[in-house]
């Protein structure tokens, strides 16, 4: 990292551009009092992108200070808007106490904001996912097929695979990622439209990669996950891994183990064809009317982003195909023989009032979760076992639902927990008050 001369500057814009050069090519989103900040080309930037008022803050080493800023209460949708565009933000909070410090307050980037690591409910699109994708490919040797590593980092999905030249196109389209990640020397050329993402060079070598992945698995190796053959996919995980931690901050401790994605399981759809067939998206670029849009009449989010998934992701195998097909037909079957409790109103009346546990689990782990997140949780966990007496009750004869039971048949301390620490009514912020439960 180059090293800039700031004895000329403010302390103020010391610090300000001392965190610039730690977030890079990313917005530096830095917190005074109840406004985040930009300055210099951050501000001009951000301000043609919003449409906020350009100012000047005085002068620092003898030029003026461009700035342009926005209230912390409505952050939110100003991010919302700059990711849309493909941008990538650094939030920068204050971490030490105004009433105590001797001189400037003491400030750290707290998490980064980029197109494929979102995890805030109102940065999110309800009915899809967006992954992240590393690419890497080794420059000399036998072995010349790309390494690919995808996450999920809302459900903590991790899957990897390796794929030859010809097929890259299909497996990003197929993948679809809102991030696509390469090292900072490696040249990709793609005709797929998303935000693409540098990191350091480092990051892509194996024995870093390799030493990531066991440190936070916890693990000596890395047999046990079926990698010893995908010493590129390993090396993309590895980086997606380190480049993910930078924007979060802390443990990511919600990422499930790693999954090898066996593409033969799926048809192989080019790029073209998947257009053509307007499963989510129409030629022209519309979301509607699509295959998606027609089927997809879930109660939940989660619901309609598995649907989505299934979509683009048509199965090549009988076996797996058949067993959902007995799945729809056992709950058709149930549907057309309707009574007044029959297990069908069950799972509407479940579903109608669940949360998104999946992406509201995944902020219990980054510790972004809301009040109102937990309050909703809590009544989901306090139904839940009603729903797991229907399931073992009412498809004993099928046992791909059957198998559901277990996973779904949660410690009910874990409801008891929540009830006696969230309020019934919890504010939407912590801040706000009135979250804590009586007692």
């Amino acid at each position: 990292m180059t090293t800039i001369d700031l004895s000329a500057h403010t302390p103020m814009m010391r610090q300000y551009l001392t965190l610039k050069q730690e977030a890079g090519p990313k917005l530096l989103f830095y917190r005074m009092g109840d406004f985040y900040e930009m300055f210099y080309d951050d501000a001009v930037k951000t301000a043609r992108l919003l449409n906020l008022t350009l100012t000047n803050r005085g002068t620092s080493a003898g030029e003026p200070i461009p700035m342009a800023g926005v209230p912390v209460h409505a952050m939110e949708q100003y991010l919302a808007r700059l990711v849309a565009m493909g941008e990538s933000v650094a939030i920068c909070e204050q971490v030490g106490d105004p009433a105590t410090s001797k001189g400037i307050v003491e400030r750290q980037i707290v998490r980064t904001v980029t197109p494929g690591t979102l995890t805030d409910e109102s940065l999110l699109p309800a009915h899809s996912d967006r992954p992240l994708l590393a690419i890497y490919l080794p420059h000399k040797g036998r072995n010349r097929k790309y390494g690919l590593a995808w996450m999920n980092l809302a459900s903590g999905e991790f899957k990897v695979n390796e794929c030859t030249a010809e097929q890259l196109e299909s497996e990003v389209h197929r993948i679809s990622p809102a991030e696509i990640i390469t090292g900072d020397s490696f040249r990709l050329e793609l005709s797929y439209d998303t935000a693409y993402s540098k990191t350091a060079d480092w990051h892509f070598e194996f024995t870093a990669a390799e030493e990531k992945l066991c440190t936070h698995y916890g693990v000596d190796k890395l047999t046990a996950f079926s990698l010893d053959d995908l010493p590129n996919a390993t090396i993309a995980a590895g980086a997606l891994l380190s480049y993910v931690e930078g924007t979060q901050k802390r443990n990511l401790s919600h990422i499930k183990a790693i999954q090898l994605d066996d593409t033969q399981e799926y048809l192989i759809l080019d790029p073209v064809t998947r257009k053509n067939l307007e499963i989510t998206q129409t030629i022209s670029g519309e979301t509607s009317p699509t295959l998606f849009s027609l089927l997809d009449h879930c109660n939940t989010p989660m619901g309609s982003r598995l649907l989505r998934r299934f979509l683009h992701h048509p199965l090549r195998h009988n076996a797996p195909i058949l067993e959902r097909q007995l799945c729809v037909q056992a709950f058709y079957d149930r549907y057309a023989a309707r009574a007044a409790e029959d297990p069908i109103s069950a799972f509407e009346n479940f579903f109608k009032t669940a949360p998104d546990i999946e992406r509201v689990a995944t902020r219990i782990a980054l510790a972004s979760v809301r009040p109102k997140e937990l309050a909703s949780l809590r009544d989901a966990l306090l139904s839940l076992p009603q729903l797991c007496h229907v399931v073992r009750e009412e498809f004993r004869d099928t046992p791909a639902i059957l198998k559901l039971h277990q996973p779904l048949d949660l410690d009910p301390q874990l409801a008891e927990l929540l009830k006696r620490a969230i309020a019934e009514e919890p504010s939407t912020m912590v801040r706000d008050g009135g979250v804590i439960a009586d007692g």
